[in-house]
């Protein structure tokens, strides 16, 4: 439910995104349509010990094609996501923020922050003693390293707000910024989701619970969302933040408008730390209160850009949330779901999804769902699995996260 009345239209002029399959809006882009998977045998550490040994890196970042040296030696590789994305977006959008730097806020959505830092600089303290512990480490840890930096990066003096709320957390994120921007708080918003989790304990912990995928031997086919033979999600890192601005401030300044933000809803099952509520109650209701706010019928969708973690219970629950959602319309409604090509970066895979369904709008193409060979019985939906001539009007763009934490985002074509 809205927080109060909005005044203004949101529109979404610009795109930041480093991803495993592409770093910048149009690399990106292109990779998801030409079917790229970046899941692979993690590098990054051993894995032997765990019985999960893929994940998606974003290896092609270099944080000096974005920061200065002075900043790079103050930030780690969270840190430097953040700036580097919010600095892709701001270009996009061609935004100068001159004259109104108070008045452009920062949201961003992190499940784990700098913990994997945290991590290593841990290691190096048992290893070597208090002195090999790099200073940095209390300024990289929390989640607001994320908007802050980015803040400092950019000089942005309006709201600076960071969540935690898991894998919904880049949703809630641009969620919260859409409705400071409605309401005349801000006049623009830097917003998104932000993830550096690919560290030993961090993946341990996830592989520990049986949470990933241990289709080893086939890594690029180990992320099945909606697939019958699906064992788990894939554990990726990366960022995407998205500016948004008022409507008509966009159009005074001839900006590109990717579409529009018209809706959200968050909820909570208060059911289970891990398991989501088995009905789909809670998230249908998210959805619902996403389709009310954007005043838009359940038979006005015409594309569905799911979470579909990959999952087994999640993928299920998705799935009956949805026909709570729509009724009837979920018979008919296109659905995709893109994490078997980019893994699932936790609070950060929000912003890659709304991007996307943002793109699908803009550019009248649909993505597919990969490695969906035989779909679940229990997750009988109309999955896009090869292309179609789709041009999405009206998309309704769903995460979910432990904790039972439900956010959706009703995004539609900017009409004048």
């Amino acid at each position: 439910m809205s927080s109060g009345a909005a005044i203004h239209r949101v529109v979404v002029t610009g795109i930041g995104i480093i991803s495993p399959i592409g770093i910048g809006v149009q690399s990106f882009w292109n990779n998801v349509l030409r079917g790229d998977i970046g899941v692979r045998t993690i590098t990054r550490f051993d894995p032997s010990a765990f019985g999960s040994h893929v994940a998606a890196q974003a290896d092609a970042f270099d944080a000096s094609d974005f920061l200065s040296a002075r900043r790079i030696a103050r930030t780690e590789r969270f840190g430097q996501f953040a700036v580097a994305t919010a600095g892709l977006a701001l270009d996009d959008a061609a935004f100068q923020p001159d004259g109104h730097r108070d008045e452009v806020g920062v949201w961003i959505g992190s499940a784990l922050g700098g913990l994997a830092f945290a991590e290593a600089q841990h290691e190096a303290y048992q290893a070597r003693g208090a002195s090999a512990v790099r200073p940095l480490l209390a300024i990289s840890i929390f989640g607001a390293a994320s908007t802050t930096n980015i803040a400092l990066a950019f000089d942005l003096r309006g709201p600076n707000v960071s969540n935690a709320n898991s894998c919904a957390a880049g949703t809630v994120a641009i969620g919260d910024a859409f409705r400071a921007v409605a309401r005349g708080d801000v006049r623009a918003a830097l917003a998104g989701g932000v993830e550096a989790p690919l560290s030993p304990l961090i993946f341990g912990a996830f592989a520990t619970i049986g949470a990933m995928s241990e289709r080893n031997e086939e890594p690029a086919r180990a992320s099945r969302p909606f697939d019958r033979d699906r064992d788990g999600f894939v554990m990726a890192e990366g960022a995407g933040i998205v500016m948004l601005e008022r409507y008509d401030d966009a159009r005074s300044r001839g900006a590109r408008m990717y579409g529009e933000v018209s809706g959200f809803g968050l909820t909570a099952d208060a059911y289970h730390m891990t398991a989501p509520q088995p009905e789909g109650r809670d998230a249908a209701v998210a959805m619902r209160r996403a389709l009310g706010e954007a005043h838009v019928l359940p038979d006005e969708i015409e594309l569905v850009d799911a979470h579909g973690s990959a999952s087994r219970l999640n993928d299920t629950t998705e799935t009956l949330a949805l026909k709570r959602a729509l009724g009837t319309a979920a018979e008919r409604v296109p659905v995709v779901g893109t994490k078997g090509q980019h893994g699932h970066a936790l609070g950060a895979t929000g912003a890659w999804e709304a991007a996307l369904s943002l793109l699908a709008i803009h550019e009248r193409r649909v993505p597919r769902t990969v490695n969906l060979d035989n779909v679940d019985p229990a997750c009988d939906l109309d999955y896009v699995r090869e292309e179609r001539a789709l041009a999405p009007r009206v998309v309704l763009s769903n995460n979910s996260g432990f904790g039972g934490i439900n956010a959706s985002l009703v995004l539609r074509e900017v009409e004048s």
